[in-house]
């Protein structure tokens, strides 16, 4: 429950920070706020996970007390670990997300809508935001498989209990049976992932229906 809990919150906080980032970043194409904002991207795809969770410990736990330390149990413990793992996966989510957005912007069909009198606001949720969600959703899929993987570094870090800790402490005990078994959980976890986000391309994109 504890790395299922874990792998949920920080693959929300992957995707809500990278698509917003990244759409922003394409609407703002060639502004300061697009170079902040793939700057931004660059850090989150480049800083490896373990540092940065340290980093938010250092900052939120030990100089300003908002968050424990380590811990498990409640919301507040849980806050952390997840950002460390979602803001590792959000910059290549607002990479993906822009340069989709600016791709589909290109297309003819959107120069007919825009030729129709529709707002831009509309053109940005209705047609090129929503068409670029389905190169995210495969992304997000795939993420699913690396969040599972980030987890043993981020349970070690904040001492939580889960599965990637406990593959962790099985690797180094050599205790073969547990290690089987959590990597049964874990790909079992990947696969559904998967299988989620093949349901949600009927949501993305219309001309995919599944009966």
């Amino acid at each position: 429950p504890n790395t299922i809990a874990l792998g949920i919150a920080s693959l929300l906080i992957c995707f809500i920070l990278g698509v917003t980032l990244g759409a922003v970043s394409a609407i703002k194409q060639n502004t300061i706020v697009d170079y902040v904002g793939m700057v931004i991207a660059l850090l989150g795809v480049s800083v490896p996970t373990f540092w940065l969770g340290l980093m938010l410990m250092l900052i939120f736990s030990v100089n300003l007390g908002w968050f424990p330390i380590s811990g498990y149990g409640d919301l507040k413990s849980l806050v952390l670990p997840a950002f460390t793992l979602g803001l590792a996966g959000a910059g290549l989510i607002a990479r993906i997300t822009r340069a989709s957005m600016l791709e589909i912007a290109q297309k003819d069909y959107i120069a007919i809508v825009r030729a129709k009198g529709i707002s831009n606001t509309q053109v940005i949720i209705k047609h090129i935001f929503r068409n670029a969600l389905i190169p995210i959703i495969t992304l997000l899929g795939l993420r699913l498989g690396w969040i599972i993987g980030g987890a043993v570094t981020t349970e070690i870090v904040f001492n939580r209990p889960g599965v990637g800790r406990l593959l962790a402490n099985s690797l180094f005990r050599r205790d073969y049976p547990v290690i089987q078994g959590a990597l049964l959980l874990l790909i079992f976890a990947v696969m559904v992932g998967n299988l989620i986000a093949d349901i949600l391309y009927a949501y993305a994109d219309p001309k995919i229906r599944y009966n």
